[in-house]
């Protein structure tokens, strides 16, 4: 006769820790395409649109901002010590010229104003 010790399963398991969780999370967002990135906190009023994003390890002569239309774009120049590429489309025309953008202790904000309609409306004489 042989006896073989039995362990109970619940020995083995347990549960992940937090670097493992992170590993996890980081592998999902690669299996489905997206890369992990770095979430984007946005406030929205009737004037502007405000967008807030960590960028650590960067100075302000190391980003560029292109406003063209509805679309923002951020990227970080060859020879910065870290790669970022950001893009965001608003629902409206941004005004450039009343845009601001602000980069202290390593998070960016983006205050975004929204270009104000101008009325085209024309009256004709009545001849």
């Amino acid at each position: 006769m042989i006896f073989a010790p039995t362990l109970r399963r619940a020995s083995f398991v347990h549960a992940p820790h937090n670097h493992d969780a992170a590993l996890q999370r980081f592998l999902l967002a690669a299996a489905q395409g997206s890369p992990a990135r770095a979430p984007v906190q946005v406030q929205d009023d009737e004037k502007a649109t405000t967008l807030q994003l960590d960028v650590p390890g960067l100075a302000r002569e190391q980003l560029t901002i292109t406003i063209e239309g509805a679309q923002v774009q951020l990227k970080s120049i060859d020879g910065a010590p870290r790669q970022v590429q950001r893009s965001w489309e608003l629902p409206g025309e941004i005004d450039a010229s009343a845009s601001s953008a602000k980069l202290e202790n390593g998070v960016l904000t983006l205050v975004l104003a929204k270009l104000q309609p101008e009325s085209r409306a024309t009256q004709l004489a009545i001849g």
